[in-house]
């Protein structure tokens, strides 16, 4: 009825879209850079421990690359890495379809993690980069550590 009455349409990719289905351009569409759910629990326990930090900021202004929290006096930058988006090498499952632009994309994604941390560490910044799966709690901890002076375990 709803399709009779005009209030439906055929969903078309969009000129030039890389996505495979309208549904896989939806489901790409929906994903978050920002305010993950390993993000803010991370963040959570950082804060319960009085640390302030910003969030999604750029550690250097003319590098646009934005850490998901950021703790300026210290300069220590966090990343909170996806497994599939940044390619973990225990639970990164390669695509079945258009495999060749995700192995591509995710390629890039890890030069570029590397290119950042470089660029940081030469600005005098500490990088601690997360990955999704990893416990909280130890996450936390690693970032704690860093961020008051104690030698930081990083990965």
């Amino acid at each position: 009825m709803a399709w009779e009455k005009g209030l439906l349409r055929e969903d078309v990719a969009s000129e030039g879209s890389w996505a495979s289905s309208p549904a896989v351009r939806a489901s790409m569409r929906g994903n978050r850079n920002k305010d993950t759910k390993p993000e803010l629990r991370l963040r959570s326990l950082l804060h319960k421990q009085g640390l302030r930090y910003r969030v999604a900021s750029r550690p250097l202004p003319e590098l646009r690359r934005t850490a998901d929290v950021v703790f300026s006096k210290a300069r220590v930058a966090v990343f909170v890495d996806g497994c599939y988006w940044h390619g973990c090498p225990e639970h990164l499952r390669p695509s079945s379809v258009n495999v060749e632009f995700w192995r591509e994309k995710i390629a890039s994604n890890q030069a570029r993690d590397l290119e950042t941390d470089r660029l940081l560490q030469d600005a005098g910044w500490t990088v601690v980069r997360v990955w999704e799966h990893e416990d909280p709690d130890t996450a936390a901890a690693r970032v704690i550590s860093t961020v008051r002076g104690s030698s930081p375990n990083q990965h």
